[in-house]
């Protein structure tokens, strides 16, 4: 009942005002978490000193505050993806080279988008059956919270975009498959992954780091290309997706090269502007031995 209060009275209503004067109050919003509250202020010092030991002290403060306000922009925008309408969406978040994807859709073929929690993702998934021909779907973690996983998806999916998760992205893969439904499969590989038995052990941001495999599982099981995509914010509130090729065909690649390719890629983005990655997220909790 709580939750259906927040989200209905709360942020329903707060979602309806001009993100102009969302950013505004999320101004406010970081001197509360930093300063007050200090959200996971100690998470984000360690996970940033040890992803960049080259930085001096100063440096990683800057950042640490730029990452905070960022946070709360997110959060602000993610509140918006509750009655954003198609219109604002696509003029805030497309796609610069759509056509790399498109082409597979002709040809009655699916493909799988790989990327991180870097910048805006929520708009991606919002959007994504809308970005491209394919149908898009979203292969997420679920929430802990049954009703907001339940009353977020609602929003998420509103505009065409499916919602799936470990229990049924398997049967989600071979119905489309044997229905012949071109699918855009969105994945999110960069957090921690539930089971490191299961993931892929490599280096990312100077760290042994457990990686979820099921992308490059589902690409090679199914001779999916497989493409990662940046999120640009090139102004507040206004990004462009590029895509970027890592393979044609999944199962001709040796084992490891694609998540190793996507790491690659994902690294040059939070090396350029490292503020706008998940910091706060206890990415690094599992011990690699």
């Amino acid at each position: 009942m709580l939750t259906r209060i927040i989200i209905y009275c709360f942020l329903y209503p707060l979602s309806l005002l001009p993100l102009w004067i969302l950013y505004g109050i999320a101004r406010l919003m970081k001197v509360v978490l930093y300063y007050i509250v200090r959200y996971r202020r100690k998470v984000v010092r360690t996970n940033l000193r040890n992803s960049f030991p080259e930085k001096s002290e100063k440096e990683l403060l800057l950042i640490e505050k730029q990452y905070f306000q960022h946070l709360c922009n997110i959060f602000i925008e993610g509140v918006k993806l509750l009655t954003i309408s198609k219109k604002q969406l696509l003029k805030r978040y497309h796609c610069i080279n759509k056509d790399v994807v498109n082409q597979y859709f002709d040809k009655k073929q699916s493909v799988i988008l790989l990327s991180g929690h870097y910048n805006n993702w929520e708009w991606m998934v919002l959007s994504l059956d809308m970005q491209f021909h394919h149908h898009g779907i979203g292969v997420g973690k679920a929430n802990s919270n049954k009703v907001f996983e339940l009353l977020i998806n609602k929003a998420r999916t509103r505009y065409g975009t499916e919602v799936v998760f470990a229990d049924t992205v398997r049967q989600v893969f071979e119905n489309n498959k044997a229905n012949n439904i071109p699918s855009a499969y969105m994945m999110l590989c960069d957090q921690s992954p539930a089971n490191v038995q299961k993931s892929f052990i490599t280096t990312f941001l100077h760290q042994p780091s457990a990686m979820i495999y099921g992308g490059e599982y589902f690409a090679k099981k199914y001779h999916y290309p497989v493409f990662y995509y940046s999120v640009n914010q090139y102004k507040r509130g206004y990004y462009e997706i590029e895509l970027q090729l890592i393979c044609e065909d999944a199962s001709t690649e040796p084992y490891g090269k694609i998540i190793n390719e996507y790491v690659a890629h994902l690294e040059k983005n939070i090396n350029e502007y490292p503020q706008y990655w998940l910091w706060s997220h206890r990415r690094w909790k599992h011990k690699i031995i």
